[in-house]
């Protein structure tokens, strides 16, 4: 049976809050049954809450199968998605065994995780914990990532982006990630790390570029803040 996302659509008239307090939700283990490149949706929401809840990809067969991406008839889910959700906020919310990013955040504005936790094993490929792209004003704090990739990973178009106690690893560390790969990209501006924890990782903090790109650069501003 084809597993169809599970969405959360806007626009809504007022706020909305989920609160998952206590409760885990498996995703099915089997890539056969996606037919899309997300679990769990959530989009076009303008001031969401939400508290609590474990959300577990059970990504293992996914980890097995490196090149699924790379087949139109093969699709690996992020775990939750988030685009264009606004002036919100996520909370002691848990992803385990993402079979690609655990969270990804489109256009998400003035928005705030915090006590976010991320785990997957150290060889688990593209289990990113937090990638980020087109967001101006985001906040990740007091955060625990530990996945087989980019503990936060910052796409083009990031902007106000600050990070504060994170700890981070095993993985990649955080890192702004493949700039100049396509044309017109946005520039990525205003990126904080204060006062995170980074070990057993392959890299701290990093900026990662495509050679031969379609455009200039975007010019990247980064500012480091450690105590």
């Amino acid at each position: 049976m084809v597993f169809p996302p599970i969405q959360f659509s806007g626009p809504c008239k007022g706020p909305v809050e989920i609160k998952a307090i206590g409760a885990t939700i498996k995703a099915p283990p089997e890539l056969a049954r996606f037919k899309s490149d997300e679990w769990i949706l959530f989009e076009r929401i303008d001031r969401l809450t939400m508290i609590g809840g474990t959300f577990d990809g059970q990504g293992h067969e996914a980890w097995k199968n490196p090149k699924c991406g790379d087949n139109d008839n093969c699709h690996l889910p992020v775990n939750l998605r988030f685009s264009l959700v606004k002036n919100s906020l996520l909370k002691n919310v848990t992803s385990l065994n993402s079979k690609l990013f655990h969270m990804s955040l489109h256009g998400c504005d003035n928005t705030n995780l915090d006590h976010i936790t991320a785990v997957a094993p150290a060889d688990s490929d593209n289990t990113d914990g937090v990638h980020i792209k087109h967001v101006n004003g985001l906040n990740i704090t007091n955060s625990n990532i530990k996945t087989g990739d980019d503990c936060v990973s910052i796409g083009d178009g990031s902007k106000n982006v600050h990070l504060e106690k994170l700890t981070c690893g095993p993985g990649h560390g955080i890192s702004i990630r493949s700039l100049g790969k396509y044309a017109n990209e946005k520039p990525v501006q205003g990126i904080w790390v204060k006062n995170c924890t980074i070990t057993g990782t392959s890299n701290g903090v990093r900026i990662k570029t495509w050679p031969n790109s379609p455009q200039e650069r975007p010019p990247t501003y980064i500012s480091m803040i450690s105590s």
